[in-house]
């Protein structure tokens, strides 16, 4: 226990060293960009006394040094500043009523592509050569190559214009309406669900197969263990111990996928702020949602290593050298 307990101290100072050298990357974004941020976000034809007041307001002719201090010390009591796209709205207010919307689309997704994953890749794993692990193999292979907004676009064709089922765009909160939040996201839960499923799928399927045919498996069977106890108690408990990164992954894949489905079903997260951020070219709000998207990232691999180290002896025993590896 005090290996494991090392293991995780040792896991949270590399993801707080981690976040620190970010914050640094992303606090330069708006030194290292050709031109004046400031002019580039009002405009090339703006007042230069409204430009320069613009600049005092950013604190942008201070040291540099100083101005990080104030940026990352305001940045963890939740004050990015104010947006100048959005008419001066406080930026640390927005992304919390905007954060809870990705986050409510992240996690059906994830747990829906990781219980279907594991299904199918088990099921095409135990039935291996069969009819149907050959079908679900190649529709699972197919799904992995199809781009998201070509599938988003027959999605919103055939269920939201032609049958009418679900709404092509906007997001219910669940707190006033659940049953219309439901409605809501299931076009865009299933459309950002099939990459994971795809991979979750095909990884389980894999893993499987190795683990089946490994030398203890064999015994298990030579002492008479039914063969169900040992595909699913034994065989598979060791083949979801990969899967745990595979999941960590597709997180970071749904975050970027978010700002495409949130563009096309005009649903108000993160994704969609970070274009109009991009588009409009408001630096300030840029630097917040990378920030706060790159916390969340290193925060979710920090959580799947420690899951991994419990899951995995080896991982922690070892000082966590196969983690980083």
């Amino acid at each position: 226990m005090k290996t494991y307990g090392r293991y995780i101290i040792k896991k949270i100072l590399i993801a707080i060293l981690v976040i620190f050298v970010i914050s640094i990357f992303v606090f330069l974004l708006m030194h290292l960009i050709p031109g004046d941020p400031v002019k580039l976000m009002m405009g090339g034809e703006s007042d230069p006394a409204a430009v320069e007041a613009y600049r005092e307001k950013l604190h942008l002719n201070d040291p540099i040094i100083q101005q990080y201090w104030r940026w990352i010390t305001s940045a963890f009591r939740g004050d990015f500043g104010t947006s100048y796209s959005l008419n001066g709205q406080d930026i640390g207010m927005l992304l919390l009523q905007r954060f809870p919307v990705t986050i409510s689309l992240a996690i059906p997704c994830i747990i829906i592509s990781t219980v279907l994953g594991v299904l199918i890749g088990v099921f095409c794993a135990i039935h291996r050569g069969s009819v149907g692990d050959q079908i679900l193999t190649v529709l699972m292979t197919a799904l992995n190559g199809v781009p998201i907004f070509w599938i988003a676009i027959v999605f919103i064709w055939i269920f939201g214009l032609k049958l009418g089922i679900f709404p092509i765009m906007g997001w219910v909160n669940p707190a006033t309406d659940f049953a219309g939040y439901l409605r809501s996201i299931a076009m865009p839960v299933t459309i950002m669900a099939f990459g994971p499923l795809s991979s979750i799928a095909r990884q389980t399927r894999t893993n499987m197969l190795e683990v089946i045919n490994q030398d203890y498996i064999r015994t298990a069977r030579a002492n008479g263990i039914s063969e169900g106890s040992i595909k699913y108690r034994h065989a598979l408990k060791n083949a979801l111990i990969p899967i745990v990164t595979i999941v960590g992954i597709q997180l970071r894949w749904l975050v970027g996928g978010s700002l495409l489905i949130e563009q096309i079903f005009s649903i108000n997260g993160i994704g969609k702020t970070v274009m109009l951020a991009i588009t409009s070219r408001d630096y300030t709000m840029i630097q917040a949602c990378t920030l706060i998207i790159s916390v969340f990232v290193v925060g979710i691999n920090l959580i799947l290593d420690i899951l991994y180290g419990y899951l995995d002896p080896r991982i922690r025993l070892n000082g966590g050298k196969e983690a980083d590896s």
